[in-house]
């Protein structure tokens, strides 16, 4: 017996085994900070992020990074099995590999080989355990086993369903806002019928949208890596359209909004905050602003044929500016780390909706 690699074996499956709990079951952040997932993703990410910088902007940058969320969630759960495997096989080996093999295998390799079978579940039989203590051990492992398998299979669907939940309200925004969506575009089209109350809706819905994708990314963080269908559309850049338009409507673009455009803000300013915060990347100030004075003015222009006047008080843009402040260096943050570029304030030249695009 090794009290050393007992100790070892031991340690390693509660690492694994808690990290799975609070991944997985744990219906909040984790708190933990010996953790295997943040650690995955640290090693995993900024190497493939990196090559996805040197495609061309667009399509084929977008097929390449979308690959990252399904193929990393795959690959920490097998990290998980292969942990928990040679865990087990240490805990074999350190108390003495009592084990008969018909099939001559023998050292460490017949524990990793029974540990293997063990917790897949595979029960072949040509190495059986010959002590209490290796009877013992081999049940638990494959108990564990069993329950990890089981959790996988209830985990995915989950993660699929939050996916959806949140790409169906990105996907709304192509008719709402245009593509790529963009704060003026969507005020606009909302002034049309001469009523405050359709955008009302919107932003209450978008409220609850915003809770909902901050509750889905605290709980399961890999949905950050998940990329929308189209190249032009994403989570970060849904997120800072709706902070923009709530950022005009609160300086004065519509008054009748204000009370929704005010709820929105501050649940949507906090779904992209936490977030920030849960991925590990500091807010900081673009060295290019996103509105600067001539676009500005351009905005003035296009809100004001959209009979949605915003005033050019010097008050207004204090205001603006303020909002602006809240919320863009983490819309920055998250923009350069995920690399999902934000959204224009003014729709570009020529822009056509994704539904008039398709063949």
């Amino acid at each position: 017996m090794s009290p050393l690699v007992i100790a070892a074996g031991a340690f390693l499956l509660v690492i694994v085994l808690w990290d799975a709990f609070e991944t997985i079951v744990l219906p909040r952040r984790a708190s933990f900070r010996l953790r295997l997932t943040p650690l995955f993703y640290r090693t995993t990410w900024p190497p493939f992020a990196a090559i996805g910088r040197r495609r061309r902007p667009g399509n084929s940058r977008e097929n390449f990074l979308s690959v990252f969320g399904p193929l990393s969630l795959l690959l920490l759960l097998a990290l998980w099995a292969l942990m928990l495997v040679f865990g087990f096989a240490l805990l074999q080996w350190g108390l003495g590999s009592h084990l008969a093999s018909s099939a001559g295998i023998s050292g460490f390799g017949a524990d990793l080989y029974m540990s293997g079978t063990n917790f897949f579940t595979l029960g072949l039989g040509d190495v059986t355990p010959t002590s209490t203590a290796a009877r013992v051990l081999t049940t638990v492992e494959a108990g564990t086993g069993f329950g990890f398998l089981a959790l996988v299979i209830g985990y995915l669907p989950i993660l699929a369903q939050a996916f959806s939940r949140r790409e169906v309200a990105i996907a709304l925004l192509d008719a709402r806002a245009g593509s790529p969506p963009s704060a003026a575009e969507l005020l606009r089209r909302h002034a049309i019928g001469g009523s405050g109350e359709a955008l009302r809706d919107l932003l209450n819905d978008w409220e609850r949208w915003s809770a909902e994708v901050l509750e889905s990314h605290l709980s399961f963080p890999v949905l950050a890596f998940y990329r929308s269908q189209h190249d032009n559309q994403s989570w970060v850049a849904a997120l800072t359209v709706v902070l923009d338009t709530c950022s005009l409507v609160i300086s004065g673009a519509d008054e009748s909004s204000v009370r929704s455009a005010r709820l929105t803000f501050a649940m949507a300013r906090h779904a992209l905050a936490d977030l920030t915060s849960v991925l590990r990347q500091r807010p900081y100030a673009s060295a290019s602003d996103r509105l600067p004075p001539a676009e500005l003015a351009r905005l003035r222009r296009a809100l004001s044929s959209s009979r949605m006047a915003l005033s050019d008080e010097k008050e207004t843009d204090e205001r603006l500016r303020h909002l602006r402040g809240l919320y863009e260096p983490h819309a920055h943050a998250l923009s350069r780390f995920l690399l999902m570029p934000l959204p224009p304030w003014l729709p570009p030249e020529g822009a056509k909706d994704n539904w008039e695009t398709t063949a």
